[in-house]
């Protein structure tokens, strides 16, 4: 088969790394793709949302999959478009993509079918926005409706902040149009976890947990970030609250969707809230996450391959048995460069990747590299590297994760030296 792997980020290699590994990818094409990801793929100077040269793209190459990593082409409708042309596409239409694209859609659609999830409110006007908050108190959340990068969601302390955080938004000064709306919820307490699964339309095929580190700074410290590491599966995640994910929130999801004459074709990832043994939806994405893909992958038994080809064409249920998941635990720890998620300088040099590599059971995943003129790889985004490991029990994963980036060569770079210290904390060892 030949394949064309949308983006260029640490979520896109993961999933590129893996799908070579299939016997049936002879061809993998990758859109634009990074330093990293050319290992394994052909890439192609065709940005994500240049919807027309992508379709053009397929068609020419006689593409038999597409498979879309980031979510603003979803939302775009870049697999309506595909889908037009007769391209197999693992990804949602832009309708069914409202489920990230709209945090407001999002939150009517769990109202309708009774998904748990915090109450909430839609505003246009900063003066109802300004009122709901001082009838709902603090701490509470506002986030802007639309896409943000992963940052528009601002957890307020006192009402003055929220109303002065809705007011940014709906002026367009913080996230643009993507703030034009917003949505005011309660401040959930408890411990978060992410959940994937797989679905097709009509049949869901649950995948396994992982654990985000947000905040910049160790000890979930600074500002909130697109995720400065992870780990999988989430150590407090177990089978009565995977049961309970999928029967109150995964499922009634995709039955919804349908009823509601957008039937969701893709990856679902539902961040939760977990208090006294309750699980409540934070928010839907439409994609793998990002640190959480890479350690998804390292832990995936199975042909990627297949199991997306039959997600896409809608036979999800012929391979529901070809996916097992590894025992051991896996970490990703992400390397940024100095100054994310402020203001950051690019084009640093960063070295040591054999060693790195070479390191038991890690890999260095890739998300925004370049190559520079002299063939060296440069960064060229914020979170630059991905370093991913597994290990027999979660310490010993940590451990190779943080070996593999002492042999990283990068000055001008950092990342937490943390990752995964809850469930170190909960199983009694040391960070």
């Amino acid at each position: 088969m030949k394949i064309l792997l949308v983006g260029s980020g640490g979520r896109e290699h993961a999933l590129a790394w893996k799908l070579v590994q299939s016997p049936k990818c002879t061809k993998l094409f990758c859109a634009p793709g990074n330093a990293g990801i050319a290992d394994q793929a052909e890439c192609v100077a065709i940005n994500v949302d240049e919807i027309e040269k992508l379709v053009t793209f397929a068609k020419d190459e006689a593409i038999d999959l597409v498979i879309v990593g980031p979510e603003a082409p979803l939302v775009d409708g870049l697999a309506d478009a595909l889908k037009a042309q007769n391209i197999d596409v693992f990804g949602p239409s832009a309708k069914a993509a409202q489920l990230e694209g709209s945090k407001g859609f999002m939150k009517d659609l769990c109202a309708k079918y009774d998904i748990p999830t915090a109450e909430y409110g839609r505003f246009t006007s900063a003066d109802e926005a300004a009122k709901f908050i001082n009838e709902t108190g603090a701490p509470i959340v506002v986030k802007a409706d639309g896409l943000a990068a992963g940052k528009g969601v601002i957890i307020c302390e006192t009402t003055d902040q929220a109303i002065e955080a809705a007011q940014d938004m709906l002026s367009g000064n913080a996230f643009g149009a993507a703030g034009h709306e917003v949505v005011i919820e309660e401040f959930l307490e408890g411990e978060e976890a992410s959940f994937f699964a797989l679905a097709d339309g009509k049949t869901i095929l649950p995948l396994v947990s992982a654990q985000d580190h947000k905040r910049v700074g160790d000890g979930d410290t600074g500002p909130n970030t697109g995720g400065m590491g992870a780990y999988s599966p989430a150590h407090f995640f177990n089978d009565d609250l995977r049961a309970q994910t999928i029967k109150n929130i995964i499922e009634p999801t995709i039955a919804g969707m349908a009823q509601d004459g957008c039937p969701f074709t893709g990856v679902l990832f539902a961040g939760l809230m977990v208090k006294d043994g309750q699980v409540k939806l934070l928010e839907h994405n439409v994609r793998f996450g990002d640190p959480e893909c890479q350690t998804l992958m390292m832990r995936l038994q199975g042909d990627l391959v297949e199991i997306l080809q039959a997600a896409a064409q809608g036979r999800l249920d012929e391979v529901t048995d070809q996916v097992s998941w590894s025992d051991d635990p896996a970490m990703c720890v992400v390397m940024a460069a100095n100054g994310y998620p402020g203001t950051y300088e690019k084009n640093t040099v960063i070295e040591g990747f054999e060693n790195a590599n070479a390191v038991e059971n890690a890999y260095v995943f890739h998300a925004g590299t370049s190559r520079n003129e002299n063939d060296d790889i440069i960064s060229v985004g914020g979170r630059v590297l991905g370093v991913t490991a597994t290990g027999a029990d979660i310490a010993q994963a940590q451990k190779n994760a943080y070996a593999a980036v002492d042999c990283i060569s990068w000055p001008k770079g950092f990342c937490r030296r943390d990752i995964g210290h809850h469930a170190l904390k909960a199983k009694g060892k040391a960070a």
